[in-house]
């Protein structure tokens, strides 16, 4: 592990353990590894150095909105290789929440998330994305003759994606 010193005036160093005693960070170090990762996951995003993610989009929808349910769920499987799964949640008796989570090619996965929160009757949407690398260097792949979590043999092809550091 790397050490450095950083100095700060006394009322940025103020600032910052007031938002991190907020945040509940047990030190300064943990706080700025997550401020440091968080702004080099930016700086990989706007650069388009990201080629995949893995994501989460959220949003609230009016229920009643006209077949608005069927429209998000057609662009659900028209990018089905893209969702791994979907979470709906009941607010009241006009709106829901509904939370999706994604992975794949970081471009496409923006514009999924897009063309959902444009549909009439979203509100409030938002994607937190996170850059992976295919971990290890492994392309797609299986376990051939391991047994899964599940007891079966784990035949069934895959990729390992780790977070960018």
């Amino acid at each position: 592990m790397d050490r450095f010193t950083i100095s700060l005036d006394e009322k940025l160093a103020q600032e910052f353990d007031a938002w991190i005693a907020a945040r509940a960070y047990a030190n300064r170090s943990e706080a700025v590894r997550d401020l440091l990762r968080a702004e080099l996951e930016r700086g990989r995003q706007a650069h388009a150095s990201s080629q995949l993610c893995v994501a989460c989009l959220s949003y609230v929808f009016k229920h009643h909105e006209r077949d608005l349910g069927e429209r998000v769920t057609q662009l659900q499987h028209a990018h089905h290789e893209l969702t791994v799964a979907s979470m709906h949640a009941h607010l009241d008796h006009e709106f829901c929440l509904e939370t999706v989570l994604l992975r794949g090619p970081t471009a496409q996965v923006r514009a999924f998330a897009d063309a959902v929160c444009a549909e009439r009757g979203v509100m409030h949407g938002k994607l937190n994305l996170i850059s992976v690398d295919q971990g290890g260097g492994h392309g797609p792949h299986s376990h051939l003759g391991h047994h899964s979590y599940h007891g079966r043999h784990d035949d069934a092809q895959h990729q390992h994606l780790t977070p960018s550091t």
